[in-house]
């Protein structure tokens, strides 16, 4: 029962934080917050097993409608995400780095530093913002500088300019940081010794003038790499493709797709990621979404028949896109259930956010997900027998069998 209770409150964390996101721009909807508020309640009652399963599925549904809300947030507020090739090098200007998932603050730093001279990258999550087509207008928005949320430390030093947190993921700092005194925090994040940007006031908007200030006293980034990455498969650009996509599955030229969203860490175990994508065949799709996407989204896996092998959809609260699309898929192929087809799903996890994405798709009815790169430690051995039993939910194994399997069906 604590097993449950522990899923239940950790998912609606996440829920919650999408929530959050949605609200930002101005999008609400109180049945979701009601759910929120009955679950949580749940976990002080004596329920039995059956009843705090029937909370958690719950629970996924209501990350299912978030997740859809904040798609419709910024889908309606900045345009459908586009393909788009994102520039990973840097220019000569100083800059600005923004990091986590609030796009408002991106739409607003935007704003305010054009014409300055000063540039503005995205870090980490807001990767996806370089998608959007509001944003494209922007001449000094340059692209993407570094990695994941973990190559913090190293990526910041060397960026030389002022960085941005929005929300997760902010890395504790080393004693011999040299960036403390050009770290800003904003909204539900905080730092002691970094200096925060205030909330907006009603009907305004945040300054970030010290920041700019701050900008235009120092060197500009150090060039980490150079090149491009392809981004922007979000539901709508996908299903735009969809007559392509379902060709190609028909004439077997993609004989299976393979859904790797979720989130990045630092341990070595997560280097299992990297290798499915590159020993994947050269005959399958990966379908990604969050910060898991920067083990595998610089490998040259190529294209098929102009559809690149890794399509990413954006954030990790884009996995509803990644949904939408097997939903979709479901209907073209005029199947009764959405694990008919050749989609397996290998996800990353790691916090609230993708236990979230992790109830909304055993809500669905996905069963068969591997998840890594080991078995949350709330799931208890009877609660993770469940999920096995009724969900065929397990966890990843080596590289070589799990692809195997995979490729089978399995």
């Amino acid at each position: 029962m604590r097993s449950l209770r522990e899923m239940l409150i950790i998912g609606s964390k996440g829920i919650a934080a999408y929530a959050e996101h949605a609200a930002v721009l101005g999008y609400e909807k109180d049945e979701i917050y009601a759910s929120l508020f009955a679950g949580l309640a749940s976990t002080t009652r004596d329920l039995t097993a059956d009843e705090m399963v029937d909370m958690v599925m719950k629970a996924g549904e209501t990350a299912v409608t978030t997740m859809a809300l904040l798609d419709e947030a910024n889908t309606s507020t900045y345009g459908q995400p586009e393909i788009t090739q994102v520039n990973i090098g840097v220019r000569g200007n100083p800059g600005i780095l923004i990091s986590g998932h609030d796009l408002k603050d991106m739409e607003e730093l935007l704003k305010q530093t054009e014409g300055t001279g000063v540039d503005v990258y995205t870090h980490g999550e807001m990767l996806p913002a370089n998608y959007y087509p509001a944003f494209k207008k922007y001449e000094h928005f340059v692209g993407n500088y570094g990695s994941s949320w973990w190559h913090q430390n190293e990526e910041f030093e060397s960026f030389n300019g002022p960085i941005l947190l929005t929300t997760n993921c902010l890395v504790p700092l080393k004693k011999d940081n040299t960036y403390l005194d050009r770290l800003f925090t904003t909204g539900v994040v905080n730092y002691p010794g970094a200096q925060h940007v205030a909330d907006r006031p009603a009907g305004g908007a945040k300054d970030f003038s010290p920041l700019i200030e701050r900008a235009k006293s120092c060197p500009p980034p150090t060039e980490l790499e150079t090149g491009s990455i392809v981004g922007g498969f979000a539901h709508n650009q996908v299903l735009a493709l969809a007559d392509k996509v379902i060709d190609a599955v028909k004439s077997g030229a993609i004989k299976r797709f393979v859904v790797m969203a979720g989130c990045d860490g630092r341990q070595k175990t997560r280097n299992y990621f990297t290798e499915v994508a590159e020993q994947l065949p050269s005959d399958t799709v990966i379908l990604t979404a969050g910060c898991a996407k920067y083990r595998y989204n610089k490998l040259a896996l190529g294209d098929i028949g102009g559809i690149p092998r890794v399509l990413d959809a954006g954030q990790c609260n884009d996995s509803y896109s990644l949904a939408v699309i097997a939903l979709k898929l479901k209907e073209a192929f005029g199947l009764s259930d959405i694990n008919e087809l050749p989609v397996s799903y290998d996800i990353a996890w790691y916090e609230q956010k993708a236990v979230a994405v992790l109830l909304a798709l055993l809500y669905l009815g996905v069963k068969g997900m591997r998840l890594g790169p080991t078995l949350p430690g709330f799931l208890s051995p009877n609660v993770a027998k469940v999920l096995v039993e009724k969900f065929n939910l397990k966890p990843i194994g080596t590289v070589e069998e799990d692809i195997a399997a995979m490729m089978a069906g399995k």
